[in-house]
């Protein structure tokens, strides 16, 4: 079966996210660590990194995963969509978008491999 054009959309969007992510986390470690002198601020851009990486992650596997047809990487990718509603407001529209693109019954089809059915 071919790869439905959407997905690239959908791949490019994840990638996108990453580069973001990987901005947040190079800007975090420039801009904020060298200023914050107490433990408690150290801690919370500690976990700010973490959560970053996480999403850096989960957008960058999701991603290479979409576009080599990967059942993993689709539902990787519809986690990552819930986690892209709180990126207001294109985060928002494009995660809802994805999720309802990613639960179609031809893109399940696609993913699991079976030819679709007529």
């Amino acid at each position: 079966m071919k790869r439905p054009d959407l997905l690239i959309l959908v791949a490019i969007w994840a990638f996108l996210t990453a580069a973001g992510s990987i901005i947040g986390i190079v800007a975090i470690a420039l801009f904020a660590f060298p200023y914050t002198w107490d433990a408690g601020g150290i801690f919370g851009l500690t976990i700010a990194e973490i959560t970053l990486g996480c999403y850096l992650g989960i957008a960058l596997a999701g991603g290479i995963g979409l576009l080599i047809g990967k059942e993993w990487a689709r539902i990787l990718t519809i986690v990552h969509a819930i986690l892209s509603l709180f990126i207001f407001p294109f985060g928002t529209v494009i995660g809802i978008l994805t999720i309802i693109y990613l639960t179609k019954p031809e893109i399940r089809e696609y993913f699991s491999g079976k030819a679709p059915s007529s």
